[in-house]
């Protein structure tokens, strides 16, 4: 069937050139547009549950919520494993699914389940889903800085969540925008127990009052002018006097007793749990980018750069925003070093078969199979969705050795016989026989090679996703020249190898390689035993070193930026949080080679999360902090 195919190859000469031009057309596409991304995302198919349930210990929320939760989600369909943790006034579930599982599917069949438990929740309690995005989605990180004092800590972190955060979620590829740092502002009620003594009015009247407050109403419509007019009565808190001004009773004359009479209103910053530093300027505001699923980073990150670039123009004066953490850099560094690689590879092989050949001409045919190959491979990475990465490139890298193989034995083959006909048979007839001898034995050879990496295809879990992309490129590589080689390089040596063909031996190159092969196969031919046994001895002296290596899941990567985790005893409070993390950032910063430093503790959270209890109550001589369910959380 190949003879076959050789011979149409050849008799089809125009067809095969737009098949050509087809893979060029097709492979120049999938290299402009495949999602590009620094390593292969290994990490599970998961649907993050977050629940809040402000002010209540870990035990009542892991009873009350957090079970309730991860019971219901473990009867969902391809559910592999089910993780839950519980804190304080929080509750984690993470829903793993198994490799293959749709990732919109999975978080709709979560939203499906989470329906049937909205009654057996505690009242004000809701479960929401995480973003959709992977945990390798943090992409971009910035910090919003003010180093001439104008604007404090409140005013930062007002920006981030009121303005820039809603302007990045615009951004296309952006999943979340998560904040930490800074103080989130809120209007606070410190309520004096001896005031609330003397008049005789409970804590929870004072909330129910500030509830009531906090709301607009809507009546009919008027009739006036011969136009409707809606009736709204607006009730919305704006001001520290609206709360001072709310009433909560009625004294033994008659006066009504005010919020102002029994407490001190104020404005005041919410509980932190997050905080940020960076390179000793002390406490900032961050924001953190999180890519959206089956997203090109690469486009993801300069889209926001884009965006934030827009945005500084519009920043308060004194404001800036400055990058902490951007992957682009590891991703053109990556990126780089395997295109320089494979331009030198491409190099090397090409001087080679010069070299070797002796015939610009037909080293020509060899060195334009090596990028038809990899766009070959490319197309098909494209629309099977692999990330062009260390290691799906790394497979392309592989197999550019051998996916010139075919080529070039073809190109000898050809040679010889045209140096024995001497011009008796046609020119393409030559070219055919010669083909026909040696182009079925090498197309399955690269096959062979290709099903090399067939074990890979096996790997399950992290492993799998980590390594299949390399053989999937690899072997769509080698699949590709192997095509290639039955197809298009019949039709180029036609072309290309004409006129006066210098003989192998003619090379000097040749004949000195030949000269000292030669003796060296005569005494392995002779002495065939001793050579069977050198190579057994050195094949179980292969044990010692083996047993001796170490084993890592990838070689180390310079990335360019190191990750110092430390780990505090549990119930560190976040002054003394802040304290170390300032004072080991000064510490780092010291080093002459560390160009900046920045450090974080605690959680970063997105503002939709904390729209359950963004008001608060705070009695002047307890330490807890009562929350609001319905005081909305103001910016102005």
């Amino acid at each position: 069937m190949l003879n076959r195919v050789i011979t149409w190859s050849v008799h089809n000469q125009f067809l095969v050139l737009i098949f050509v031009v087809a893979i060029v057309g097709a492979g120049t596409y999938a290299f402009l547009n495949i999602p590009v991304d620094a390593l292969p995302d290994v990490s599970d198919v998961q649907v993050i549950v977050y629940t809040r349930w402000p002010g209540q210990p870990p035990q009542i929320v892991e009873d009350q919520v957090t079970y309730p939760i991860s019971t219901t989600m473990l009867a969902i369909a391809n559910v592999k494993v089910v993780r839950a943790y519980s804190f304080f006034g929080y509750s984690f579930v993470y829903v793993i699914f198994k490799d293959g599982t749709d990732i919109y599917w999975a978080r709709s069949r979560v939203l499906e389940y989470l329906s049937s438990l909205q009654g057996r929740m505690p009242p004000g309690v809701t479960p929401a889903l995480g973003p959709d995005a992977t945990p390798v989605g943090w992409v971009y990180e910035y910090a919003l800085v003010d180093r001439t004092g104008n604007n404090d800590l409140a005013k930062l972190r007002t920006i981030q969540d009121w303005y820039l955060r809603y302007q990045l979620e615009t951004v296309p590829g952006v999943a979340e925008v998560a904040d930490l740092g800074g103080f989130v502002k809120q209007y606070q009620v410190n309520v004096d127990p001896n005031r609330l003594l003397a008049y005789d009015i409970p804590l929870g009247k004072v909330i129910r009052a500030v509830q009531r407050s906090n709301n607009d109403v809507g009546g009919r419509v008027v009739e006036y002018g011969e136009a409707e007019h809606m009736v709204e009565g607006i009730g919305y808190i704006e001001t520290l006097n609206d709360l001072r001004n709310i009433p909560v009773g009625v004294d033994g004359h008659g006066t009504p007793i005010l919020v102002d009479d029994i407490a001190n209103v104020q404005y005041g910053p919410d509980m932190r749990r997050g905080l940020a530093e960076l390179d000793n300027l002390g406490d900032v505001v961050v924001g953190i980018i999180e890519m959206r699923y089956f997203n090109n980073a690469l486009d993801v990150i300069n889209r926001v750069k884009a965006k934030l670039a827009q945005l500084k123009k519009t920043l308060p004066k004194g404001v800036e925003i400055v990058p902490v953490y951007d992957r682009s850099a590891l991703i053109h560094r990556a990126q780089g070093t395997l295109r320089s690689k494979l331009i030198e590879e491409s190099i090397i092989v090409a001087l080679v078969c010069i070299v070797f050949l002796m015939h610009l001409r037909s080293a020509l045919v060899a060195i334009v199979t090596l990028p038809l190959g990899i766009l070959m491979a490319m197309t098909v990475m494209y629309f099977q969705g692999i990330v062009a990465n260390i290691m799906s490139l790394g497979g392309i890298a592989i197999a550019i050795g051998a996916m010139i193989d075919g080529a070039i034995v073809m190109i000898e083959n050809a040679h010889k016989h045209l140096e024995r006909d001497h011009g008796k048979k046609p020119h393409w007839d030559i070219i055919i026989d010669s083909s026909k001898e040696v182009g079925p034995a090498l197309f399955f050879s690269l096959l062979i090679i290709a099903a090399g990496f067939l074990p890979v295809f096996a790997l399950t879990g992290q492993s799998g996703r980590m390594f299949k992309p390399l053989a999937f490129t690899k072997t769509y590589s080698m699949i590709g020249a192997a095509l290639l080689s039955v197809t298009l390089v019949p039709v180029l040596m036609g072309y290309l190898i004409r006129g006066r063909i210098p003989p192998e031996m003619r090379n000097p190159l040749t004949r000195a390689l030949v000269w000292a092969y030669r003796p060296v196969l005569r005494w392995a031919l002779k002495l065939r035993w001793l050579v069977l046994a050198l190579a057994a001895a050195v094949l179980v002296l292969t044990v010692l070193p083996y047993e001796r290596l170490g084993s890592e899941f990838l070689p180390p990567l310079n990335e360019g930026d190191l990750l110092y985790m430390p780990s505090a005893l549990p119930g560190l409070s976040a002054q003394k949080a802040s304290e170390l993390l300032q004072q080991t950032n000064r510490l780092i910063k010291s080093v002459p080679e560390v160009a900046s430093v920045h450090g974080k503790a605690g959680r970063a959270f997105a503002i939709d999360e904390r729209s359950l209890s963004a008001g608060a109550l705070w009695p002047a001589s307890l330490p807890l902090l009562i929350a609001l369910t319905g005081l909305r959380s103001l910016a102005g």
